[in-house]
């Protein structure tokens, strides 16, 4: 099966309008078409009467038309198209990566801004992107409010080898870039002493367990990826977030393998990949674990 589209959505508010130009680059850079979707909730249309009901689709068809002419003209060749979602927001997003009209297979991603318009000045993310991270079944990549330089960096958390597939999203976005990877698997070291442990003992085969994992994935990575240049760094730290969040700083893109309980009801993050989607200076991507 072939790749599939880019899917982003917007609202109109400025945050999505990154995100659109974001989505058009990978798109771009991917080969392939970009999809982009703005949300009506009909449940909420039909307690509205048919006159403003009938305001808010035109508002949302203005919506995607305008940003489809933003992406364009970021990506003169890419092929977009619109769709005016019916659903709440979430909703639309994750039925539209699953099967976009007219294109034949599922999304690579879905994009987002961190904050649309219902977002509040003290909230860092909005519940739309921590629902799609948490439910969503092709990677999301949640694109930050403020532009920053590029560094030439991609970042990725490995904990073991069930983040191969986000290591290898990772490769692929950092290939496509001609940007370098940067392998970081941070562990604190309480985590692996046991109430009769002996603390040496703990603390050593925390390292070596780590470092072992963390030269699996790099042989994967490196006998995949030939060409591009991979760093990896095992390191001992207060928090794994923090880490990944102060790596942030000098990357254009921080990757975020996600663990999902196979009959959890509702959303499902780490609290790693949360407090990263919250605090990260740079683009986020959640790539689904399994």
């Amino acid at each position: 099966m072939s790749e599939g589209p880019v899917v982003v959505g917007t609202d109109g508010s400025a945050g999505a309008a990154r995100a659109v130009l974001w989505a058009a680059q990978e798109a771009a850079l991917r080969h392939q078409p970009l999809h982009i979707v703005c949300a009506v909730d009909l449940d909420l249309a039909e307690r509205l009467s048919a006159e403003t009901a009938r305001r808010v689709r035109e508002a949302a068809r203005s919506l995607v038309t305008e940003a489809a002419a933003a992406a364009t003209e970021r990506a003169p060749d890419l092929t977009v198209t619109t769709e005016v979602g019916r659903e709440p927001v979430a909703d639309s997003l994750l039925r539209a990566a699953s099967a976009v009209p007219h294109a034949g297979d599922a999304a690579v991603a879905i994009v987002v801004g961190s904050r649309g318009m219902g977002g509040f000045s003290a909230l860092l993310l909005g519940s739309v992107a921590l629902t799609l991270a948490g439910q969503a079944r092709c990677p999301v990549v949640v694109v930050r409010d403020t532009a920053r330089p590029s560094s030439g960096v991609v970042v990725v958390g490995v904990r073991d080898e069930g983040d191969l597939g986000a290591v290898r999203f990772a490769g692929e976005m950092a290939r496509r870039r001609k940007a370098s990877l940067r392998l970081l698997s941070a562990w604190t070291y309480i985590q692996y002493v046991g109430s009769m442990a002996p603390m040496a003992d703990a603390a050593r085969g925390a390292v070596e367990a780590k470092a072992a994992a963390s030269t699996r994935v790099l042989g994967s990575v490196q006998a995949e990826f030939p060409d591009l240049e991979v760093t990896e760094e095992v390191v001992r730290v207060p928090s794994p977030a923090g880490a990944l969040v102060a790596a942030s700083l000098r990357a254009d893109l921080v990757v975020s393998g996600t663990r999902r309980p196979a009959h959890h009801v509702g959303r499902s993050l780490g609290r790693v990949t949360h407090a990263v989607l919250q605090h990260a200076h740079c683009p986020v991507a959640v790539v689904p674990r399994g």
